[in-house]
């Protein structure tokens, strides 16, 4: 029961946490899932562009059975543009600790998770779909500890409902 003489209690939204450990683990798979989704796309749009120039880093047309693409043209882009794009961007609101960087992350985090859902449904699975699946999860489970969702009470008093 509340007190009469206690002042009312207002809600807060979460802000951002101050956590470096959270902060850190963001920032380093925002970095990474950027650099290496953006150069993943680049190299299937090159590969299908310039067939002569397709490596070991293009998988097998094959895979393409049964979906809507003809070549890797539109996957390469969406991989770049969508997923290492706003994981780009993700990076680099952090890093200026710009106040729409926890949303960013979070789409940032879905689109990845997404990305490796959908790729899970047309091509055999790989190692890379699994880290980039621990990557997406990851990166979910940081943001929930920047909002606080995660956080542990610290006592008694924290543990009361409003």
């Amino acid at each position: 029961m509340r007190s009469s003489t206690a002042p009312m209690e207002r809600p807060t939204a979460h802000a951002p946490s101050r956590s470096p450990f959270a902060r850190t683990g963001l920032v380093m798979i925002e970095a990474f899932v950027a650099v290496t989704a953006i150069a993943g796309g680049t190299v299937l749009v090159i590969g299908a562009l310039l067939p002569q120039t397709a490596t070991a880093f293009s998988p097998p047309d094959g895979y393409l059975a049964g979906t809507p693409f003809t070549s890797y043209v539109v996957p390469g882009l969406v991989l770049a543009v969508v997923v290492g794009g706003v994981h780009a961007a993700a990076f680099i609101l952090d890093l200026t600790r710009h106040p729409w960087r926890v949303l960013v992350a979070a789409t940032a985090g879905f689109a990845l998770l997404t990305w490796i859902f959908v790729q899970m449904i047309f091509i055999p699975f790989s190692f890379l779909q699994a880290i980039y699946f621990a990557a997406g999860l990851a990166e979910m489970g940081f943001i929930m500890l920047t909002l606080g969702i995660t956080a542990i009470p610290r006592s008694d008093q924290d543990r009361r409902l409003p």
